[in-house]
């Protein structure tokens, strides 16, 4: 390489490394000290605040309000609140991974239904109560299920509403990541499984949210079978 390409590269190297940081501002790019890394999906990730996620920080505002509305048994007039505030009095006890396949079971059983549909819009992101009145997409299950666990002893920081690219449809989606002692778990609107990130190596994460932080992720370079062979 010629030192005048060289420069080049290093330029690109800058640049290409600016753009994709600049949405997390310059706060928080990295892990904070003394936070165990933890490679949701195999991936590095860079963590900064929340922001330009209109349609994130719309359900947030709107939750803030309504936080704990499934408590109440005797305003829960829908049947389905009904129903969840029955399904959580018989979990609350119960083992983490037997409350994260009980939500799972029972939000899965709304049928998938485009935005198009539901909002007359391409992306909607809904909140609970909107879900549960006229279901959704990936990413409302996710957000259903993300508050729901917040009411049976889950934390909001132990868990991200995470958008990946399906590697074998080739095409969006949205699931939940669930951080455990042990584990991170996956909930998924396409089955009822509740299995390890490590069985979903065919989701390549995008970027991941909960109520205070976004994270982007980048998969680790691969090593060439060139580079390989040299060694």
């Amino acid at each position: 390489m010629t030192p005048l390409r060289g420069i080049y590269a290093v330029i690109l190297t800058v640049l290409c490394t600016a753009c994709i940081l600049a949405p997390f501002g310059r706060d928080g790019i990295a892990l904070a000290a003394g936070e165990k890394q933890r490679q949701l999906l195999g991936t590095m990730e860079f963590k900064g605040k929340i922001q330009k996620l209109p349609k994130w920080t719309r359900v947030l505002d709107k939750m803030k309000a309504w936080k704990g509305y499934f408590q109440d048994a005797a305003t829960a007039s829908h049947p389905s609140k009904s129903g969840w505030y029955t399904l959580k009095s018989q979990i609350k006890d119960k083992p983490d991974i037997d409350k994260l396949k009980a939500v799972t079971k029972f939000f899965n059983k709304w049928p998938y239904r485009l935005d198009k549909a539901n909002w007359g819009v391409s992306e909607y992101w809904a909140t609970p109560w909107e879900f549960l009145k006229k279901s959704g997409d990936c990413e409302d299950y996710a957000i259903a299920k993300f508050y729901a666990l917040q009411e049976v002893g889950f934390s909001g920081d132990q868990m991200r509403i995470v958008a990946v690219k399906d590697g074998i449809r080739g095409i969006g989606h949205a699931i939940l990541a669930v951080f455990t002692a042990d584990d991170i778990y996956i909930l998924d609107n396409q089955t009822i499984m509740v299995l390890s990130h490590e069985k979903y190596k065919h989701y390549i994460p995008q970027y991941s949210v909960n109520e205070e932080f976004r994270w982007m992720h980048v998969a680790p370079k691969k090593k060439s079978t060139y580079a390989k062979a040299k060694k």
